[in-house]
């Protein structure tokens, strides 16, 4: 495999990781196996992006549109972020600091059980001291639902929306634009990923389900800011 010159550290990645249950399906295994695979390839692409000099990882986890799958497979995809957020011994070793970004939790409409707002804010204080890369977890999330509420915020406050107001009044104002969005499982949509921090990004879409989703192909992905730099 060809070696890269490490990136940047400002370098934001987004991923939406597609394909856990296409992954089982091809296997005769149950969704929840797909999902479980996903999560442990989730462990694997934290820390080849973290040696990789990778400034942001963001990653879709759950949306605001996946309440509504099977009870037993949202509970399932609800243990796994749990588990997720409570890797920190691994966090550590790679230096990397977790974030968050979806419905506020003391708002009407957020969804998120307080077993994981537990494991949120854990992982949150616990990973406060890296100075690496900020791994960001979108859960109970919805682009749409973060720029309305975005609007409403900069109304409130009796100021004219612009665009550096209503970017002030995202769930996470520190978070760059997103410079390359990946989305696995041979899907080419954005499914209402952070579409206000991606008007400039680079999109690579690959058939590999996210499972598979390895090292090699990370860094194909990566290649495309070194082919096509931003004008």
């Amino acid at each position: 495999m060809a070696v890269i010159d490490p990136l940047p550290s400002g370098i934001h990645v987004a991923c939406i990781m597609d394909g856990n249950g296409r992954w089982a399906r091809r296997r005769g295994l149950p969704r929840t196996d797909g999902h479980t695979a996903g999560e442990e390839n989730l462990a694997e692409v934290v820390r080849h992006a973290a040696k990789r000099n990778v400034g942001w990882l963001t990653v879709f986890g759950f949306s605001t549109e996946n309440w509504i799958r099977p009870r037993a497979e949202v509970r399932h995809i609800l243990s796994l972020h749990k588990k997720l957020f409570g890797r920190i011994e691994e966090l550590n070793a790679n230096n990397v600091r977790v974030r968050w970004i979806g419905r506020p939790f003391d708002e009407p409409e957020a969804k998120t059980p307080s077993v994981v707002q537990k494991a949120i804010r854990q992982a949150i204080e616990d990973t406060a001291h890296n100075t690496g890369m900020v791994l960001t977890v979108a859960f109970d999330y919805g682009s749409r639902a973060e720029i309305v509420r975005a609007v409403n915020t900069v109304r409130r406050s009796h100021t004219s929306p612009s665009v550096e107001e209503i970017s002030s009044a995202t769930y996470l104002p520190q978070m760059p634009p997103v410079d390359l969005l990946i989305r696995t499982s041979g899907e080419s949509r954005i499914s209402n990923f952070l579409l206000w921090q991606i008007p400039s990004a680079r999109i690579f879409f690959t058939e590999r389900t996210w499972p598979d989703f390895d090292a090699t192909e990370f860094d194909a992905a990566l290649a495309l800011l070194d082919t096509n730099p931003r004008t």
